[in-house]
């Protein structure tokens, strides 16, 4: 399995926005879904994005539905995670993961359906 690097986090302050890259050298990533989660400290890994291998089919928790935007270049082999309007409520670790299959699926927001993981990148909302 490849390693995934995430990047460009950082300090932002409310209703301000970051764009995060995840980095892959897996050779078949155009395959499989990839997804971004998102952990705070005492909190459980939570589901933010997913898009399909193709790109065609994207989903989103509800938390960020309408402010977040996930895309990918299977040419770079890089996801991207374009976030609007934050929330200090977004303030997390987000990691970038690649799923075991083509589609995301209705429970694309499950880690156990993840094959490989970032250590993650650090965003944190100021209020």
């Amino acid at each position: 399995q490849g390693q995934l690097v995430e990047s460009g986090g950082g300090l932002v302050q409310a209703g301000g926005s970051l764009r995060l890259s995840c980095t892959t050298s897996e050779s078949d990533v155009e395959d499989y879904a990839m997804a971004w989660f998102r952990q705070a400290p005492g909190k459980e890994r939570e589901g933010v994005s997913c898009i399909s291998a193709s790109g065609s089919a994207t989903y989103y928790g509800n938390s960020v539905k309408g402010r977040f935007t996930i895309t990918r270049d299977n040419a770079q082999n890089i996801l991207y995670l374009q976030m609007n309007n934050l929330k200090p409520e977004d303030t997390a670790m987000y990691i970038c993961a690649q799923s075991l299959y083509r589609p995301c699926g209705f429970t694309w927001d499950t880690p156990g359906e993840f094959r490989s993981w970032g250590q993650g990148t650090q965003v944190t909302v100021a209020s």
